[in-house]
């Protein structure tokens, strides 16, 4: 089976963690977030992944070539312009011979897809949408259903007086090939506005699938940590997934530094004298943590410096920054690719260093 891959996002809502990298290649226990998506599709019998790539498309393609490490086949279609969900999709309708999957590339689940095929086919669907159950339907795209599970409306971010469901339209979709037909070619369209409706006034069997599997949209700071902690602690799980415990990898760590799981070092890692490593927690490959420092519940990607006597608590700190001595970094922050934050600064409540910038020393003060 195949499966259609939308990567062409900017990741704007994760900037600036995204101005250098695309949205699908932010790494996830230090791999990218591509490959576990890969290796969960090769798990549910998907053999090849067509990515539609607009936004820095040749660090995904240089990582991945033709799939061979993923284990699966791979081609790319590059956008020169956003086409939406629909319209890319539309874009590659000759590679797709049968039924497909369409996914976007900022989703982390451990959705049965073999499940929802097997629904698919009981329901003799042209469409099937996977749906989740939320708190707060305000925010999405809420799906209105029949007993019998078939689509009857589709409700963009509605008022609690507009409906009485909670089961939002989750960014995975099973599809027909003929159900394209119905799309135009080279325009912008999407599934959510476009297609799916017009499905439903043609009279085409569109249905939703639900289910409750661990589904978290990546696009935000706050849900990137949160699928780290949920992964390191057991609360969910990838094929990569280290379920919970403490990987020290190939790195080095003094007798006298405290490393309290669940915690992933990537290899080449350095922890100095005194330090404190609590997790839930990631380091990349290549992070050199100094004398005292103190790292608690952080994710810190490759080659990042933590200098001595400096403090990180909740935030996210991007490829080769550095954080000075005595320094601290508070809930929610993030530094950027290079970015430097000199000695005896201390950043809280969500504050952003953009990449290669330079915050002098004992320039800010949360406290």
């Amino acid at each position: 089976m195949k499966a259609v891959i939308l990567a062409g996002g900017e990741g704007t809502r994760l900037r600036p963690l995204t101005c250098n990298i695309p949205k699908p290649m932010v790494p996830i226990l230090n791999r990218p977030f591509l490959e576990h998506m890969l290796a969960h599709l090769k798990g549910n019998d998907v053999d090849h992944a067509i990515l539609t790539l607009c936004y820095l498309p040749d660090r995904i393609q240089a990582h991945f070539g033709g799939g061979e490490d993923a284990g699966l086949d791979l081609s790319y279609v590059l956008e020169e312009q956003p086409l939406g969900t629909a319209g890319a999709v539309k874009n590659v309708e000759q590679d797709l011979d049968g039924s497909f999957f369409v996914l976007n590339g900022d989703v982390f689940t451990d959705l049965d897809l073999k499940a929802m095929v097997r629904f698919h086919r009981e329901k003799k669907a042209q469409v099937t949408i996977f749906l989740t159950p939320v708190d707060d339907p305000s925010a999405f795209g809420v799906v209105e259903t029949d007993e019998g599970d078939r689509v009857q409306s589709f409700l963009e971010k509605p008022s609690p007086q507009e409906t009485t469901s909670n089961w939002i339209n989750g960014g995975i979709y099973l599809i027909e090939p003929q159900a394209l037909s119905h799309a135009p070619s080279g325009e912008f369209y999407m599934f959510e506005r476009g297609l799916f409706p017009r499905l439903l006034e043609l009279g085409i069997p569109v249905y939703g699938y639900r289910a409750r599997p661990y589904w978290m949209d990546l696009g935000t700071p706050t849900n990137y940590l949160q699928v780290h902690r949920d992964l390191l602690t057991g609360a969910s799980r990838s094929p990569w997934s280290e379920g919970g415990d403490t990987g020290l990898g190939r790195s080095s760590v003094d007798p006298s530094a405290s490393v309290t799981g669940p915690v992933l070092l990537g290899e080449r890692c350095s922890i100095g004298p005194g330090a404190v490593i609590q997790g839930p927690a990631v380091l990349g490959p290549g992070c050199v943590v100094g004398q005292d420092a103190r790292i608690l519940g952080s994710i810190l990607w490759q080659g990042v410096a933590v200098e001595r006597g400096a403090a990180l608590t909740g935030c996210i700190i991007g490829d080769g920054a550095r954080i000075g001595e005595g320094s601290s970094v508070g809930e929610g922050c993030i530094l950027g690719d290079k970015a430097i934050l000199g000695k005896g600064n201390h950043i809280d409540r969500g504050t952003v260093l953009w990449p290669d910038k330079l915050l002098e020393p004992e320039t800010i003060s949360f406290q």
